[in-house]
């Protein structure tokens, strides 16, 4: 993003980014409690964008790559917890109908990764910037978040990845280590993450046709 902060923290039609995640996270009916998962540094003005929230929400400290920051996530639920969604705050135009969508997938016992089907042609490419060949385009899907999981079974595969010593991108990555199965579901076209500063306008323009609609 090339910016003097935290992306998330980046002013988005009138309100920072994260703002926005909130947002949709907070008016999901399944959604029953909250962890922003962040760094100290972050952590006041993150929690600054919270009026009054309309459940509880609780900061945990985050550790110092994605996957050891979900470990932290996982340490941090309430006791009772039995699912988890995990999303990513740079994905702030995801609505709450998805992520009632993808808890829902998940209450039933599936875990599940929010996605895309993908659009362009794939070309796998060599170091020497040959063209290798071109993967079946039907067979390919761009991962996102919310991704949903047994919080369980979350935690015993993360457990098998401390002991073997991997390390994962994503969760949905840790459970095909593991042959676990995971569902994709389409999150639609409007799911992207914030990544670039052009990404920074698209959103701003979905925003304002829905705010218009």
């Amino acid at each position: 993003m090339g910016a003097d902060r935290n992306k998330l923290l980046l002013p988005l039609a009138g309100r920072p980014v994260i703002a926005w995640t909130l947002e949709a996270a907070l008016r999901s009916q399944r959604i029953k409690w909250i962890g922003i998962v962040g760094q100290e540094v972050d952590r006041e003005e993150i929690l600054a964008v919270l009026d009054a929230p309309s459940k509880p929400v609780h900061w945990i400290q985050g550790g110092s790559t994605r996957q050891e920051s979900v470990l932290c996530g996982l340490a941090g639920l309430p006791e009772q917890a039995r699912h988890v969604l995990i999303h990513d705050g740079a994905r702030c135009l995801a609505e709450p109908e998805l992520f009632d969508r993808c808890a829902a997938v998940v209450e039933a016992g599936t875990a599940l990764i929010a996605a895309t089907p993908v659009s362009d042609t794939i070309k796998r490419v060599g170091s020497d910037g040959l063209i290798r060949d071109t993967p079946d385009r039907s067979e390919l899907w761009a991962a996102q978040t919310p991704q949903g999981f047994a919080v369980a079974q979350l935690r015993r595969g993360h457990a098998e990845a401390v002991a073997q010593g991997w390390t994962v991108t994503d969760d949905a990555s840790l459970y095909e280590r593991l042959g676990w199965p995971v569902q994709v579901l389409d999150a639609g076209p409007a799911n992207i993450k914030v990544t670039t500063p052009f990404d920074l306008t698209v959103a701003e323009a979905v925003l304002a046709l829905r705010s218009a609609g």
